[in-house]
């Protein structure tokens, strides 16, 4: 599976504050033409996380995007998503794929992904020599959802990271629409949004401007 998006949303339901629920914000930023979800709600139990994960499954199947879980991957399996986008604690890539593999009848590797999220260029080559297909790297601008991971890494240690790892990486952690341009131009195959579109009152909007940034500097 081809990891062709340049726009990677990752959902927060705490900061839809403008629509009916989360469902009808993605839904909105899959209109504009985003192509790739990250369902990332780590705090929900077990039951209402795979309850959602259907739904998301659903909607993304019907505008022909790609669905990501975060860390589940039993969740991944259960509701067919395209993926799944692993942390530092999380299982290793490895064993993912090795999981993945045994279940080839329904899920067979070379159509599931395999992300990762790395903060500096030792996790990313790691990332890369286990086998994922792609990382989200940063923060690179300072962001209240990134504060655990320390100080903003900047630009320039992700045009570092661009120039030694191989596979895709998505700038992370405070991108508007107004720097989208320096983290594309410094080596980065897309970035990962939250806050830039699920924050704002007119998510279809929104999406589609950073859609247009993008489509103007490639």
């Amino acid at each position: 599976m081809s990891v062709d998006f340049k726009i990677y949303l990752i959902t927060d339901r705490k900061l839809i504050t403008h629509h009916p629920s989360l469902i009808t914000a993605v839904e909105e930023a899959l209109k504009a033409g985003l192509k790739a979800v990250q369902l990332r709600e780590k705090d929900l139990p077990t039951r209402e996380l795979l309850n959602m994960a259907y739904k998301f499954r659903e909607i993304t199947s019907r505008y022909n995007a790609k669905l990501i879980i975060n860390d589940r991957l039993d969740i991944a399996l259960c509701v067919d998503a395209d993926g799944v986008h692993l942390g530092q604690n999380s299982i290793p890539v490895g064993a993912v794929r090795k999981l993945i593999n045994a279940l080839r009848i329904t899920h067979h590797a070379s159509r599931f992904l395999i992300g990762v999220s790395t903060h500096n260029i030792a996790e990313a080559s790691t990332a890369e020599k286990e086998g994922a297909d792609f990382i989200t790297y940063g923060p690179i601008y300072p962001t209240h959802s990134k504060l655990q991971y320390g100080k903003p890494v900047g630009l320039e240690s992700l045009a570092e990271a661009a120039k030694k790892i191989n596979i895709p990486i998505w700038g992370i952690g405070g991108i508007k629409l107004d720097n989208v341009s320096d983290v594309i131009n410094a080596g980065a195959h897309g970035v990962a949004l939250i806050s830039g579109i699920l924050g704002e009152a007119d998510v279809k909007s929104a999406a589609k401007s950073y859609l247009k940034a993008i489509g103007e500097i490639l």
